[in-house]
């Protein structure tokens, strides 16, 4: 399929470009706290063009995103009740608020492991960090928990970019097509076990705050 390959080879031109490390920042720092879309693709790609660079790209990808957070938690923390509550239900974290308050109103141990957590599953890091800042979480448990986790979502993928990205970029030029069917495939059923271990929950959640339903005045 040659506009795949000319979309590939276009995508990757964009990606090695010295202004793609602002683009990257950016949308990290927005992801944090407001916007819908996740860096990673980005990263990905950045990576990908550029192994050499890749922990670095992934070190800047932590920074902005930590740096994201701290416009979430100042948005819970001052600002709620004026857009914060709207930006949760623009955003459908409606019903995931009041049970991220719960968790993040426990001992630190437990606030260090949801965050944590977060580095490898599809929990929006900014509903924790606007949450963090609407139950006045400390802001030093804040940030090394917002490290913890970016450094776990970003440097991971810089890491293994770096250590093997020639060979994964022989492959996906040589299994370009099979590859997109691939990610298209486990993007899907990544949707659809979401969806399963959503309802799971619902049902039968164990968690001390998995049945919680209603945001608690601060």
């Amino acid at each position: 399929m040659t506009w795949l390959h000319g979309l590939y080879d276009w995508t990757m031109r964009k990606a090695a470009d010295p202004r793609a490390e602002w683009w990257l920042a950016l949308f990290a720092f927005v992801e944090a706290s407001f916007f819908p879309i996740p860096p990673h693709p980005l990263l990905g790609l950045m990576c990908l063009a550029e192994p050499k660079k890749a922990v670095r790209f992934a070190a800047i990808a932590t920074i902005a995103s930590v740096a994201g957070g701290l416009l979430g938690y100042a948005i819970g923390w001052g600002v709620y009740d004026l857009v914060g509550e709207w930006m949760i239900e623009a955003l459908g974290l409606t019903e995931s608020f009041p049970v991220a308050q719960c968790y993040l109103t426990q001992e630190p141990w437990a606030v260090f492991s949801i965050f944590v957590a977060k580095g490898v599953t599809p929990i929006p890091f900014k509903l924790l960090t606007i949450t963090a800042g609407f139950v006045h979480l400390p802001i030093w448990l804040f940030l090394i928990a917002s490290l913890l986790s970016r450094s776990i979502s970003f440097m991971i993928v810089g890491v293994l970019f770096r250590l093997f990205g020639a060979p994964i970029k022989r492959f996906i030029d040589k299994y370009l097509l099979l590859v997109t069917a691939g990610f298209v495939a486990l993007v899907i059923g990544g949707f659809l076990l979401i969806g399963l271990l959503s309802g799971g929950g619902e049902e039968g959640g164990t968690g001390p705050c998995d049945q919680v339903t209603a945001v608690s005045p601060m």
